[in-house]
């Protein structure tokens, strides 16, 4: 049967393009249909776009297997915002109140779109998450009602470089696939991995990805850091190749022998692994490659939790991605962290159901994909798919129907962890342009009626206006004495 009803998500990683295909079922549930990868280690770099050209095919690729599989067209794609460059900044937004001023809704988004205005040099704003608002004195997450004379929003900005986020949107374009929204990758994770008791006592979700590491730092269930750092288990595989091979071979010999956390007392100095039939390295000297790397990057995590949460974290540090296969790796940060609460979350907490194995291999690689699949609402399902077709048209006229439908939302509209594509800001804009021009018409044809009327008032009042009405009334009175 040709489903009808389904979400599509596509998550662009180091390693991989993965595309999915599924349908929420209504016990919450998620069916996957379909699934596709594709290479894309020559064009995607630290997770982010390097060759425009070549992820718009990739993306291509991606969306016609998917609908070869479906046997039917897709109109649009959810799509998760990751990779170097992405960290997030502290930023307060004050504003001095009259006496006895009740805070209103209005205040708070006046707050919200003056942070959201605030320049970063060469940096896109992507999300902006509320920490807390102070109220004169006290904390406050929500203000609206509360009586002041000075409030505060503290947010929480993410940034990304804007050649990245402009060569994201433009693959997209150059492939007339339409996006029915973008999500940052790191926070639709956190929310299909974490619990809500991690989130809320204080935890640290550790993305441990081929060429990044991402961090997201939770407590009191509010985002509080945010940082993707560019090392990741290709820097392990390139330090294993300095050993005279092919990075395949490296790579093979890490999944092999690779150990997150070995005692120095059970290293055995005599014994070798073989790279081939005819060379072999001493275990010794493959460990400390291996763990000298690992121990680099997990110092850099560490680094990435903010000071007052290192001791705060009941919930402990959650670990995912490809690189929470390797064995022992729970043992090395409890080693480094000494947060003896370590979790390896290997698949997302919803109840996932598939024919197709490889969406349901526990091994921490599909989660994200998974976890912005989840945050879909909106159809992606086209009509039929005619594999002798012109399927962009197809594509072109039908997603067409779906987003420019859709009123484009300002920055204060726009719900926690989406980001707007740069077609629904410059619609935005426009929007707001016409909003401030009929604004600026109505005051001005306000003003020129008013003064027009003083004009007029003045008019009446005047000197001369008052003796010619004098004149004409004495005319008049004349005129009936006469009569």
């Amino acid at each position: 049967m040709v489903p009808k009803d389904f979400i599509v998500a596509i998550e662009l990683g180091s390693s991989k393009m993965t595309g999915i295909a599924g349908k929420k079922n209504l016990d919450g549930s998620i069916q996957v249909l379909a699934c596709v990868k594709e290479d894309s280690s020559s064009f995607i770099r630290k997770g982010v776009v390097y060759n425009i050209d070549k992820t718009a095919q990739c993306l291509t690729n991606i969306v016609s297997r998917l609908e070869k599989q479906l046997k039917t067209t897709i109109t649009q794609v959810y799509v998760g915002v990751g990779g170097q460059s992405i960290r997030s900044i502290h930023n307060v937004i004050a504003k001095d109140l009259p006496n006895e001023t009740v805070v209103t809704q209005d205040m708070v988004i006046e707050l919200m779109d003056a942070n959201r205005n605030v320049i970063y040099p060469d940096q896109e704003i992507l999300d902006a998450a509320v920490q807390e608002y102070k109220v004169d004195s006290q904390y406050q997450l929500d203000p609206v009602g509360i009586q002041c004379t000075r409030i505060e929003g503290n947010f929480l900005n993410i940034l990304q470089r804007k050649t990245f986020y402009k060569n994201l949107n433009k693959c997209f374009e150059n492939a007339e696939i339409n996006v029915a929204e973008m999500y940052l990758a790191p926070l639709a994770l956190a929310d299909s991995v974490l619990t809500e008791a991690e989130r809320r006592s204080g935890c640290a979700l550790v993305d441990l990805g081929a060429d990044t590491t991402t961090v997201s730092v939770y407590s009191k269930n509010i985002l509080r850091h945010l940082a993707v750092i560019p090392l990741g288990f290709n820097n392990i595989i390139k330090d294993i190749a300095s050993l005279q091979m092919e990075e395949s071979v490296a790579e093979h010999m890490l999944i092999k022998y690779g150990c997150a956390y070995t005692d120095n007392n059970d290293i055995d100095n005599n014994m070798k692994y073989s790279i081939d039939s005819e060379r072999q390295v001493e275990t010794r000297k493959f460990i400390e490659i291996v763990e000298g790397r690992l121990e680099e990057i997990i110092a850099n995590v560490w680094c990435q939790v903010p000071e007052e949460y290192c001791d705060k974290l009941l919930g402990g540090i959650i670990l995912t991605g490809g690189g929470s296969n390797m064995k022992d790796i729970e043992k090395a940060f409890q080693n480094y962290t000494h947060v003896d609460k370590i979790r390896n979350a290997k698949f997302v907490t919803q109840t996932i159901t598939s024919a197709i194995p490889e969406a349901t291999t526990h091994d921490g690689m599909m989660n994200t994909v998974l976890g912005l699949l989840a945050k879909g609402d909106i159809n992606c399902a086209g009509g039929e798919y005619d594999p002798n077709g012109d399927l962009f048209a197809s594509q072109k006229s039908q997603a067409s129907e779906t987003v420019e439908q859709r009123r484009a939302r300002q920055a204060s509209e726009t719900p926690a962890g989406v980001v707007r594509t740069a077609e629904e800001i410059r619609r935005a804009e426009e929007e707001a342009q016409r909003k401030r021009d009929e604004e600026e018409r109505i005051a001005r044809e306000e003003a020129e009626a008013k003064a027009r009327e003083e004009a007029e008032e003045r008019r009446k009042n005047s000197f001369w206006n008052k003796s010619w009405n004098k004149l004409k009334e004495f005319g008049k009175t004349m005129v009936a004495e006469e009569e």
